[in-house]
């Protein structure tokens, strides 16, 4: 996870970070004997506790950790805002090589996670599965996404993308019908998996995929032939519809964002605008309409929300498909207000989180018993 902006983090610069974006905590912590290190980063816990995934990455620094946890813990609040969740946002990273991982790291890992009380709540994220939850439940109730509950959330996350996918051809169109369209799909191991999966059930006229793994790149040559795989560096350039990003974040930039011939971008992809001041102008000016990260890609979050208030699955499947409107009304506000559609989710979100912030000033009693 490569730290493109290289900035070098001081405790200084941290706490200026911290107070220019309203972080809340910066928590380092470690494990002398399984040699666990890591970062959690709480950002805003306005509307509940904080909720946000477990990335387990190699890192090439501490600073591309803090980085990257500092950026995705923002996002957490914002999509859990937008996704209309009573759940704040945080994100947490452990540093290190995930083929290391074993059952007494992710234990000494999840009496972390119990250390805070609650104010986190997390699951699984990049190199994180359903089995490394289950042993970070054995110390602490605050995880998600175990098996028996709500389960693996890209099911839920691509269901959703596949929603925004046709709310975002509606917008642009007129019409959300996939058997129309062409379709790129960058990354095909988890939510691009279940979205291409969706896209085929419902006749997409054409797909296209790239994927680095090859075990993933094996499976869909198996499941879904008619499914095109092109290398990496020419899924951006392809002459479709839509454009998926269901890869890493950062990767629609100053060098991928002109080779676009697709006329929306729609996908999975946390933080995928490497600049979401810059790179959100660059889209709206190419006339190419954004479907904002973290609105769209928020089916797992909900899903894993509907566990920690008690797991029904219809009520979490309708709750996903909220994003199929939602996405139409951020939409119509950024056309309304001739901006593009980051700023607009951004916008959306934070004026919920500033609404329910000033309701909870009424009325307030703090009962300790």
């Amino acid at each position: 996870m490569k730290n493109t902006k290289r900035i070098k983090f001081t405790t200084d610069v941290i706490f200026e970070k911290m107070a220019e974006q309203g972080y809340e905590q910066i928590i380092f912590f470690r494990d002398k004997h399984t040699k666990l290190k890591g970062i959690t980063c709480i950002h805003n816990t306005t509307l509940g506790t904080s909720t946000g995934g477990t990335r387990f990455w190699n890192y090439e620094s501490a600073d591309d950790a803090l980085f990257d946890v500092m950026r995705l813990a923002r996002g957490m609040t914002y999509k859990n805002a937008g996704a209309g969740l009573n759940l704040g946002g945080c994100k947490n990273v452990i540093i290190g090589d995930p083929s290391k991982k074993n059952e007494v790291l992710m234990r000494a890992y999840g009496r972390h996670i119990n250390s805070l009380r609650g104010r986190v709540w997390t699951g699984e994220d990049i190199n994180i599965n359903t089995t490394d939850c289950s042993y970070m439940a054995m110390e602490t109730k605050y995880i998600c996404g175990l098996e028996g509950k709500s389960g693996n959330p890209s099911i839920m996350t691509g269901y959703g993308i596949y929603l925004g996918v046709k709310a975002t051809l509606k917008a642009k169109f007129g019409n959300d019908n996939v058997s129309q369209y062409t379709f790129a799909v960058q990354g095909a191991g988890q939510t691009g998996y279940y979205l291409i999966k969706h896209l085929v059930a419902n006749k997409a006229k054409k797909i296209y995929f790239t994927e680095m793994n090859q075990h993933n790149i094996d499976r869909m040559h198996k499941e879904h032939p008619e499914v095109e795989f092109v290398p990496p560096e020419k899924i951006y350039s392809l002459n479709v519809d839509a454009f998926c990003p269901c890869a890493l974040g950062g990767l629609l930039n100053n060098n991928t964002i002109p080779m676009l011939k697709a006329k929306i971008v729609a996908g999975s992809a946390n933080n995928i605008l490497l600049d979401d001041v810059k790179h959100d102008i660059m889209l709206k000016n190419k006339n190419i309409l954004y479907a904002p990260d973290f609105i769209i890609n928020a089916g797992g979050v909900i899903n894993v929300y509907h566990e920690i208030i008690g797991y029904n699955k219809d009520a979490a499947t309708r709750d996903t498909e909220k994003i199929y409107n939602r996405l139409l009304e951020i939409y119509k506000l950024a056309k309304s207000k001739n901006i593009g559609t980051q700023k607009a989710a951004m916008l959306y979100a934070q004026n919920r989180i500033d609404d329910v912030g000033e309701i909870n000033k009424n009325f307030s009693c703090d009962f300790r018993g």
